[in-house]
């Protein structure tokens, strides 16, 4: 089936570049890739090794930048019957979702691209169900056929994995829970394709496979990257030699259980606040202002979206802000915040409004006198996020699009930026309600 293209017009999805002289507002372009529920995650790629950009959603990937000829790279057997109201049976691909009207889980939580073997050609990793393996996809490179499948680590935990450079030596690792520990994993660069190695860097807890909450940044402003998880952070050491147990520094920062977590200055004194969601299945998106008393390091909490529309000075509000993604969406320098509501994280019946409508957003961050604002656009109201939301540029002009996976199907949000009068620049604002 080819991609379903929807253009959004209401003025709440277009989004001023500047709050300057430069009027551009930002439409978002809705290409829906699959209606099935294969994933709760996507990402972007070349993987024909022909310089456009490519997008992977469970067992397919799609070609850029039309996205019309899709791949599959690891076996697609996944299906259930679907019984119409007049008793007749149709047999769906995919998992249980939006089209089945009752719910089931994927295998695929998150997926990152990375090549892995260092042939050029980029290859998948799909983090899999919490608790379960995790395993890179071998790009075939010209051959059409199922890709080779090699498992890093045979346990991931927790809900927001990630694949980043947390140690600082130029390749990313595998950052999660794994048997009860907070640790990264690695291969042996040399032969990637043999079990990782699973590095702890905390003592045991009891951190298990469906821990909410993970990030990566620099906290305290030495260089280093340390980990952010919902009760706190704990700070990379000096050396890694000997897999020490990194200093652990409590924050009750969400705990109702976050999703990822980020690490940037907001309010642009020189220190990185965090970013995270107040509870996943639940409600609130907050900044946490970085303050320093003595040599001791403080937060204060700065929620800007809660569970009632008084509580955002925007007048928004939606439940289940299970992923977050920072990227600077009008190319002003400041990153913004990508989220939105998981659709039927729990099903139907589970969480909070779960059947409300499946919103996407982004928060563009506008600095005013010492004071921090997160100015909502609407993207779309009827994808919204699984465990992972992605932006980033596809086209390359400097403009990062949005791309989705989860019960809704595999959706990209082109970005398409179009300067504009001062009239239509001033409509395009979300009024302020508060």
């Amino acid at each position: 089936m080819p991609p379903i293209r929807f253009t959004i017009l209401s003025a709440l999805c277009l989004a001023p570049t500047v709050f300057g002289a430069d009027h551009t507002i930002h439409r978002f372009e809705k290409i829906q890739l699959s209606q099935h529920f294969w994933s709760e995650g996507a990402a972007i790629g070349d993987f024909n090794h022909d310089g456009q950009k490519d997008v992977v959603s469970g067992p397919y990937w799609w070609e850029g930048p039309e996205f019309k000829r899709r791949h599959t790279y690891y076996p697609d057997h996944e299906s259930f019957v679907l019984e119409r109201p007049d008793g007749s049976k149709e047999i769906i691909p995919g998992y249980p979702g939006a089209l089945s009207g009752r719910n089931a889980y994927s295998d695929n939580f998150l997926t990152y691209t990375y090549d892995f073997n260092g042939d050029g050609w980029d290859d998948i990793l799909v983090l899999g169900f919490p608790g379960r393996e995790s395993t890179w996809y071998e790009n075939p490179r010209t051959e059409n056929r199922l890709w080779p499948g090699h498992v890093a680590i045979a346990v991931t935990d927790n809900e927001s994995p990630l694949l980043t450079d947390l140690t600082g030596d130029g390749r990313p690792e595998i950052v999660c829970n794994s048997g009860g520990y907070f640790g990264f994993a690695a291969p042996d660069w040399n032969v990637p394709t043999r079990p990782w190695k699973f590095r702890r860097i905390s003592r045991k807890g009891n951190w298990q496979r469906f821990t909410h909450g993970l990030g990566v940044g620099d906290v305290n402003g030495d260089g280093r990257r340390d980990l952010l998880e919902k009760d706190g952070w704990w700070e990379h050491p000096p050396s890694l030699d000997g897999d020490p147990v990194w200093q652990f520094h409590p924050v009750a920062f969400a705990p109702g259980g976050s999703s990822q977590m980020h690490a940037f200055d907001v309010d642009g004194d020189g220190d990185n606040d965090v970013i995270t969601c107040l509870t996943a299945h639940g409600y609130g998106l907050a900044w946490y202002e970085h303050r320093r008393k003595g040599k001791e390091i403080e937060f204060e909490a700065h929620v800007f979206v809660n569970k009632e529309a008084h509580e955002n000075r925007y007048g928004v509000h939606f439940s289940q802000p299970h992923a977050i993604d920072i990227a600077d969406m009008d190319r002003d320098g400041l990153p913004d915040i990508i989220t939105g509501k998981r659709f039927w994280a729990h099903g139907p019946t589970g969480d909070v409004e779960p059947n409300a409508p499946a919103v996407l957003y982004w928060f563009k961050l506008r600095r005013t006198q010492g004071t921090v604002d997160w100015i909502p656009f609407q993207i779309d109201d009827d994808s919204g996020i699984g465990t992972q939301v992605m932006a980033q540029d596809l086209d390359n002009d400097g403009y990062p699009e949005v791309i989705v996976g989860n019960k809704k199907g595999s959706f990209v949000h082109w970005n398409r930026p179009e300067k504009a009068s001062q009239t239509a620049w001033e409509k395009s604002l979300p009024p302020v309600r508060h």
